[in-house]
């Protein structure tokens, strides 16, 4: 690991850091700043993030920048109804001598894009994230360990809904953020057409590495948190729970489930980060109202009276905050 004389270096340094990633992984991605930024601030948090968006909007085109940019191996996963947890974590195999070796399968890799997750029954699914959550990979009884970093960015579409196997509430929580990516505007689509069209397709150049990572997810942990900070977050989950003692009328009126304890966990290291980010070696209130709206968004589950009256999840976290 990268170290540094002081935290408040390997914080400029981070800061610096970012900037120039965003920076360079523009130059490929078009538009999607925001979409980046929470990507980002997701491996430096050292979690994972769900992906939602309609076909064609550059999701693959997207992590394989980042990983180029942070020089990370890179795997790409399709999820079908027919994949085996063998297919994604490997398998054993006779080699030429008739001894058992085992074969590594892609979830051997920095970044990995699980492309249409909910495509793929739960067995295999829950493959995937037993990796995601201990960071290793068991198979015949042999335990094998991921290399850090790991980050799995898993990407589900919105519109087509038959024959998927939506994720349960329990895995959803394990995913840190639920990006959702839209369109892109006139201008930009103007932009992204020009430049993918041309004989030379731009690439991004490396900007830091494996160690630095390492060492930039060790530092946002070690980011001091003010109490005030702290106890806006907790309150600001048990708002969600509709028999909580803080819920507001809008809680009990539309959700039937709110967020846990990890949603409060995730407020705060993504304030962190953020304010990091930001230039800043402390996170605010505006931090966390900053990160609340990806991190809340999958956490809690609205009733028949809010789907039939189309108040969005979106509106609820808003009122909220």
């Amino acid at each position: 690991m990268k170290t540094f004389d002081s935290d408040v270096e390997a914080a400029k340094h981070l800061y610096e850091a970012y900037n120039r990633l965003t920076k360079e992984i523009g130059k490929v991605v078009i538009g999607q700043d925001e979409v980046v930024r929470q990507v980002l601030t997701s491996i430096f948090c050292r979690a994972h993030s769900l992906l939602v968006g309609v076909p064609g909007l550059a999701k693959t085109l997207l992590i394989k920048t980042i990983s180029d940019a942070l020089d990370l191996s890179f795997s790409r996963i399709q999820f079908t109804p027919d994949l085996m947890p063998s297919d994604i974590l490997g398998a054993e195999t006779l080699d030429k001598d008739r001894n058992f070796v085992f074969i590594k399968g892609p979830i051997f890799a920095n970044i990995i894009l699980a492309d249409e997750i909910n495509r793929t029954p739960p067995k295999t699914q829950s493959a995937l994230l037993e990796a995601m959550q201990e960071k290793t990979v068991t198979v015949a009884g042999k335990h094998f360990k991921l290399d850090e970093p790991f980050f799995v960015l898993a990407t589900q579409n919105p519109i087509e809904q038959e024959g998927t196997y939506p994720l349960p509430e329990a895995q959803l929580d394990r995913f840190m953020f639920n990006i959702q990516l839209d369109y892109p505007t006139y201008e930009h689509e103007v932009e992204i057409v020009k430049a993918t069209t041309m004989e030379k397709l731009e690439e991004a150049s490396k900007i830091i590495d494996k160690e630095e990572i390492l060492a930039y997810q060790a530092l946002v942990r070690r980011v001091p948190v003010p109490d005030n900070v702290v106890e806006y977050a907790v309150k600001l989950v048990h708002k969600t729970r509709p028999t909580g003692d803080h819920a507001p009328n809008i809680t009990k009126q539309y959700l039937d489930w709110g967020a846990g304890p990890r949603a409060s966990q995730y407020l705060i290291v993504a304030a962190k980060c953020n304010a990091l980010l930001n230039g800043r070696y402390s996170p605010e209130i505006d931090d966390v109202k900053s990160v609340a709206t990806p991190i809340l968004r999958h956490r809690i589950l609205r009733n028949f009276k809010a789907e039939a009256e189309g108040i969005s999840v979106e509106a609820i976290i808003g009122d909220l905050l």
